[in-house]
């Protein structure tokens, strides 16, 4: 015979079980540095794994050295109006266990190959929004960087080997947009950072950089004044599967067989490029993995009609004013030799419905 169970009982063991989760992440505060928040997060069970993030942005520049707790896994030291950071001011108890430092929003000018090289746990570091001018090399040699962000500062050269690691374990995300970079610079003896992720939007580079051998997965060079895309520009980037030339308010002309190296490329952003205004056949050589090509608001209105017979992954193309393609196959008649003829066709439609994709290929 089935017993029934009380249910109030059932719901009050629900009700317990519910409450030990919710506190085993839960954080609570704890007695910090003045000026600063310290909150304590646990984890597992009976909270038996603890962490600890110190907010000491707002502050003012006497926060540093700033006292933080052994367990400290995130520091926030941004908006304090920093001219100055080095290893002494990054260093003590507490700084052993940091994996998220940010630095935002200050006025540090520039920083030394060892400023952070106490901080051998560091995965993620933002230093966006200040007056930094120059990157020493192996800037972060010490670090085991996958995240950093050098966006809104002074760069004007930028040296890859900065990005070198001691372990070159970790692939690392760079955002160096809105700089001032006019040329990035490589030593030939130097070994390659591992990069899989650089962004170089807004700068005042006048042609894409030599960046051959790094291994990146996403390029962006949005909002440089690039005149014309060369052929050889993407030699090495074999790996690349995103690429980003938007914006570009001066670029007129892509060279055929510019992306014949990206056989693994699947998705190029040419939209916003006004001046631009027509594609040949070649530049489209070698993509054979592209999936989405954006050529939203572009000065190009049509391309050549046998464009698709060198993009056969192609899935969707976003074109003119917001007219969106997706490629279908359509069966045509019956042929008496080879059964039905399977053909490759674009069906476009924007905001008020279809379009003729002859208007596009």
């Amino acid at each position: 015979m089935r017993v029934a169970r009380p249910r109030g009982v059932t719901m009050g063991l629900l009700n317990w079980f519910y409450v030990l989760v919710v506190t085993s992440i839960a954080g609570t505060s704890k007695p910090c540095f003045p000026g600063c928040r310290c909150d304590v997060e646990t984890y597992g069970l009976f909270d038996s794994f603890s962490l600890t993030k110190v907010d000491c942005s707002n502050v003012g520049a006497h926060v540093v050295p700033v006292s933080i707790p052994l367990d400290t896994s995130y520091l926030d030291l941004s908006s304090n109006k920093l001219e100055v950071i080095n290893e002494s001011l990054l260093s003590g108890p507490g700084y052993t266990t940091l994996v998220n430092l940010n630095l935002s929003y200050n006025q540090i000018v520039k920083i030394s190959a060892t400023t952070f090289s106490k901080l051998r746990y560091l995965e993620s570091l933002d230093l966006s929004h200040n007056h930094l001018e120059v990157l020493p090399p192996q800037s972060f040699f010490y670090s085991r960087l996958a995240d950093l962000d050098l966006s809104s500062n002074h760069l004007v050269e930028v040296q890859m080997g900065a990005f070198t690691s001691k372990s070159q374990g970790k692939a690392m995300d760079i955002d160096l947009s809105n700089n001032l970079i006019v040329s990035i610079l490589r030593s030939p003896d130097a070994s390659q950072p591992n990069i899989w992720s650089l962004t170089l939007s807004g700068n005042k580079l006048k042609s894409v950089p030599d960046l051959q051998g790094i291994p990146l997965r996403y390029l962006n060079l949005d909002m440089n004044p690039i005149f014309k895309i060369e052929e050889h520009n993407f030699l090495g980037l074999r790996g690349l599967t995103h690429l980003s030339l938007s914006d570009m308010q001066y670029l007129q002309e892509i060279a055929p067989y510019s992306f014949k190296e990206l056989q693994f490329l699947q998705i190029l952003d040419l939209s916003n490029n006004y001046k631009l205004k027509s594609l040949s056949t070649e530049v489209f050589v070698g993509l054979s993995s592209l999936q989405e090509l954006n050529l939203l608001n572009s000065g190009v209105v049509s391309l050549p009609k046998d464009t698709l017979h060198y993009l056969p992954s192609m899935k969707s193309v976003t074109w003119g004013q917001n007219i969106h393609c997706l490629k279908t196959v359509k069966e045509s008649q019956f042929h008496l030799k080879n059964g039905h003829v399977r053909k490759e066709v674009l069906v476009c439609h924007n905001k008020n419905g279809a379009v003729s994709a002859q208007d596009v290929l």
